[in-house]
Parts: C-alpha cells; structure tokens; sequence
C-alpha cells in the first residue's frame, strides 16, 4: 500500500485496516521466535506500514481539531 492510497481510504478503512496489519504483525513476529521466517525483512516492512498508518491518522485527528 502507498502513501497515495493511505490518504485516499477513509479513517474506518484505516482504523479496520490497521487492527488487520497489527494482528498479521504479532503473528509474524510471534513466528520469527519460534523459528526463522523466509523473508525477516518482511517485519520491517510491516512495522513501518504501521507507522505509516497511524501517522496518516494522526494527521487526520490534528486536522479536525
């Protein structure tokens, strides 16, 4: 997902999205310990989607104040 669609997507979409993200993310990390994963970058990648995600909320919440 790219910044463009993040800001296209409406807050519930992002907030339904982002409880999604954050479950697959735990799964991951939760899979990594017990043992390796094909790809550990791929950790990264979701947690910075993450932040991205809440960043564009953030964004959002200041907006309507």
């Amino acid at each position: 997902m790219k910044k463009e669609e993040i800001k296209e997507m409406t807050t519930a979409d992002l907030r339904e999205r982002l409880a999604e993200m954050q479950k697959a993310y735990r799964q991951l990390v939760a899979t990594h310990a017990v043992s390796t994963i094909d790809n550990p970058a791929q950790i990264t990648k979701d947690r910075r989607m993450i932040a991205r995600v809440l960043t564009e909320l953030r964004a959002r919440e200041i907006a309507a104040k």
